[in-house]
């Protein structure tokens, strides 16, 4: 049986929520109507690769439609051996400037072609599920603490594995009602315990530190705005046991009762009442980005190429707006990509 290896580089996404996040999940098995999305093993929140792949096809679109050779830029459908150029013209006359951008070759090599042309070929792009990395929780001193666990960070480095990276040094893991805080200090820790929400726990042997330093420099964003959120991340970071921290990012969402009312009468409108779930401000996810060589039929851009290309695009983004509610101000997201050397699959 022979086996395809195939050449791809690949890059780091940290998502950082600015304001409250909804990655719906679209049905309810509980008391909230409208839960977010959560892994079925783990229960933590998580947003699923195809939404985030879609956003970040939308994003770079944008960024193309804005461009002033927009119409003169090469499409996926273009056939130069049967059409004639003002063939070509004509076809791209009326259309939108985002339909523009949607058909050329710079987005579908990345993204693969619009739906109408979906069976041409596949997008160079891989995205994986957002993972959660750091989840805020209320602290009784310090404001709040992030929280990871060891399950979360050995997960990390195995997915930086795939990009040819190692992680960061794990620290032990605690016993439950234990953490580990960062050496140096923890703001939120006081007399050798710190409080999140109603539970309190020991500060234990060990060291958070080069978790929060690797993850301030490498998932939060690089830019100046992000400098005093940096420092903070590295003294308010706490790893607990996998239990406790399973128990927060279960319950310690926000949850938040929806109302539609009667304009006439100011009553509740019948089924307007209902429950929605957020992620709080904060919370940080990271994705990893895979990108293989272009798939069209004539060929293309290679893999390093098509990365450079996406990492320009990305860098153009200082915010992102991740899951609903937009209208609202829901999901705005701190984007961070950062490219890596790749591997082989």
């Amino acid at each position: 049986m022979n086996e395809t290896r195939t050449t791809w580089k690949g890059g780091l996404l940290g998502l950082h929520a600015l304001t409250a996040l909804h990655p719906g999940a679209g049905a309810a098995l509980g008391t909230v109507d409208l839960p977010v999305q959560r892994e079925r093993h783990t229960h933590w929140p998580n947003i699923a690769g195809s939404a985030l792949k879609g956003i970040l096809r939308d994003a770079c679109r944008e960024d193309i439609a804005r461009r002033d050779d927009l119409g003169h830029l090469e499409r996926y459908d273009d056939n130069k051996e049967k059409d004639k150029p003002e063939d070509r013209a004509g076809r791209r006359k009326g259309s939108s400037r985002r339909d523009l951008a949607d058909a050329t070759l710079l987005l579908t090599e990345l993204f693969g072609p619009p739906t109408g042309g979906s069976g041409e070929f596949a997008g160079a792009v891989s995205v994986t599920d957002a993972r959660l990395l750091a989840f805020p929780v209320r602290s009784l001193k310090g404001v709040f603490a992030w929280i990871t666990c060891p399950a979360v960070l050995e997960r990390l480095q195995r997915d930086l594995a795939l990009l040819g990276e190692a992680g960061p040094t794990l620290p032990q893991e605690p016993q439950d009602e234990q953490a580990i805080v960062c050496a140096g200090g923890c703001v939120c820790a006081v007399n050798g315990s710190l409080v999140l929400e109603e539970f309190d726990f020991k500060v234990a042997t060990g060291d958070a530190k080069p978790a929060a330093d690797w993850a301030a420099a490498n998932v939060l964003p690089d830019t100046p705005a992000y400098a005093a959120t940096r420092r903070r991340f590295a003294g308010q970071l706490v790893v607990l046991s996998n239990n406790d921290f399973t128990h927060f990012a279960r319950h310690a969402t926000e949850v938040t009762a929806r109302i539609g009312l009667n304009y006439d009468t100011k009553t509740v409108k019948d089924g307007a009442l209902f429950y929605q779930e957020f992620l709080p401000a904060e919370t940080l996810f990271y994705s990893v980005v895979l990108v293989n060589a272009a798939r069209t039929r004539t060929g293309g851009a290679d893999a390093a190429a098509l990365l450079q290309s996406l990492g320009g695009y990305l860098g153009k983004i200082p915010v992102l707006q991740v899951g609903g509610d937009e209208t609202t101000g829901k999901g705005f997201c701190g984007l961070r990509f950062r490219q890596t050397s790749g591997g082989t699959s």
